[in-house]
């Protein structure tokens, strides 16, 4: 099920938009677009997909999502009822990378929110955040001057690139990578061969130091071992795989780089906690209440 490509595109030669989205239930299509969306859900329960992730959503929770990465928000059985009197209701705020200029964000200072619309690539979840996050989304709603909305936004991107308790949402194998967009040569050589066997010799060689001390210095950025992280990139793509091309179990294990069903049925239990064909009826139930 091929996420749809949606036009958010600002028609008003303004910064960004923003926009009350108040209906029965939210809009039941996976889609994404070129510009980022900041999500404050006010009411309504369900499960919110981004990327690769699966996970229930509630009032009160914030969302950043990254240019392209596709989304929904998918209410419970009980707001599509017919007799039904509930409603969802979400506050969304578009807008391009580089809204206010190229320029501002080569300043000092603005390092912090190109750091978030990087993270946001895979959508940000912010976790324990206080009442003044949701209040200023509120106030963006309802300020009548331009300018003044847009110093709001400012400040509260700033308030969110600052928060360290977030949880990044899809996995890092899940997104289509440029080739300017990776960090180094070491990540354009994993990206580029996870889906073949991949040594931590031949990437340590790569990164001009010797296995045992590249190893440390990956955990120690990374938080995970190097066979740690090839696994979750593997199984992000086996994710795609899934959900976008609609091949099988089997097809999805070989082509995002395992040996064997086993191991993959495993590692993929252990980091989406659910086995591959759960994920897959839990994507394609979709289709059954649009």
């Amino acid at each position: 099920m091929k996420p749809q490509l949606l036009n958010r595109s600002n028609e008003q030669r303004q910064a960004f938009s923003i926009k009350r989205n108040r209906y029965p239930n939210f809009l039941k299509i996976r889609h994404y677009h070129p510009e980022l969306e900041l999500v404050y859900i006010t009411e309504g329960t369900g499960t919110r997909f981004v990327g690769d992730n699966i996970e229930k959503f509630e009032p009160g929770e914030i969302v950043l999502l990254g240019e392209n990465l596709p989304h929904m928000w998918l209410n419970d059985k009980d707001y599509f009822q017919s007799d039904s009197d509930l409603m969802a209701d979400a506050l969304c705020i578009h807008f391009k990378e580089d809204f206010i200029g190229k320029q501002f964000f080569e300043l000092a200072g603005a390092e912090s929110l190109t750091e978030l619309f990087k993270n946001a690539r895979r959508g940000i979840r912010f976790i324990d955040l206080d009442f003044s996050a949701a209040k200023m989304m509120e106030e963006i709603a309802n300020e009548k001057d331009e300018f003044q909305r847009l110093i709001i936004l400012l400040t509260l991107l700033n308030k969110l690139a600052k928060q360290s308790q977030i949880k990044l949402l899809s996995s890092e194998g899940y997104l289509e990578r440029k080739p300017e967009e990776y960090s180094d040569k070491t990540h354009e050589f994993i990206f580029k061969n996870f889906t073949k066997q991949i040594l931590l010799s031949d990437v340590a060689a790569i990164a001009s130091m010797n296995p045992t001390a590249f190893s440390r210095y990956f955990k120690r950025i990374h938080r995970k071992t190097f066979s740690r992280y090839i696994i979750e990139i593997r199984i992000g793509y086996a994710c795609k795989l899934l959900i976008d091309n609609k091949i099988n179990v089997s097809s999805a294990c070989y082509e995002s780089g395992f040996n064997n069903i086993s191991n993959f049925n495993k590692q993929f239990r252990f980091i989406m906690d659910m086995s591959p064909s759960q994920y897959i009826k839990k994507h394609r139930s979709i289709k059954g209440k649009i």
